[in-house]
């Protein structure tokens, strides 16, 4: 795995806070040496969110070559938060592991990092970018902006955080329409695809 000559990124020793911190809660390490990337997996992520995530990674190598310092990135690819503050807060508290996650709030230091599945997410219909920026451009010559209603979507998990759920009280009613239309994701138990 690396190309300075051990077999496992493992080998190269701590990584400043990885150590056994990392395969308990990432899904994937992601390591840049040279501009090549090079992926050590621990669990398999939910669905293809861990195989997007390291497309995504590739796409700014591909994007700008020679220009990505080395890295070592440890990545979850769940919603749920990890790294909680209060953990690593004291004069002799630990340094906290720098872990990737797509969601992050005042109470935790997990690092917030883009989702790459937008550009793609087959299992809940999001179709490849391409075709649907096409389909949108369509749209919008169909019926221009100004002649629209105005509605807010979103369509996401409630159960990633108390404050989606009070989202949904913005939802329309029988008592109020506030102009939001709001959907929970029910995502079907499927098995984890890895990298």
């Amino acid at each position: 795995m690396d190309p300075r000559g051990s077999t496992s990124v493992e080998e190269d020793g701590d990584h400043e806070g990885h150590g056994a911190e990392g395969p308990n809660t990432a899904n994937f390490r992601l390591v840049i040496v040279d501009g090549r990337a090079y992926v050590e997996r621990y669990v398999g992520a939910f669905q293809t969110r861990d195989a997007f995530t390291v497309w995504g990674i590739l796409q700014l190598l591909r994007r700008y070559p020679g220009k990505i310092p080395d890295l070592d990135l440890m990545f979850d690819c769940v919603d749920w938060l990890v790294v909680k503050a209060v953990d690593y807060s004291g004069p002799n508290a630990m340094a906290p592991p720098p872990l990737f996650l797509y969601y992050g709030d005042d109470a935790t230091l997990d690092i917030v990092f883009p989702d790459w599945s937008f550009w793609e997410w087959a299992e809940i219909n999001i179709k490849p970018w391409e075709g649907l920026l096409e389909e949108l451009k369509e749209g919008n010559k169909r019926k221009r902006w100004m002649e629209r209603e105005a509605y807010a979507y979103w369509k996401g998990n409630l159960v990633v955080a108390a404050t989606r759920v009070d989202l949904l009280k913005c939802n329309v009613s029988d008592k109020q329409d506030w102009g939001a239309r709001l959907y929970n994701q029910v995502f079907k138990v499927s098995p984890c695809v890895s990298v």
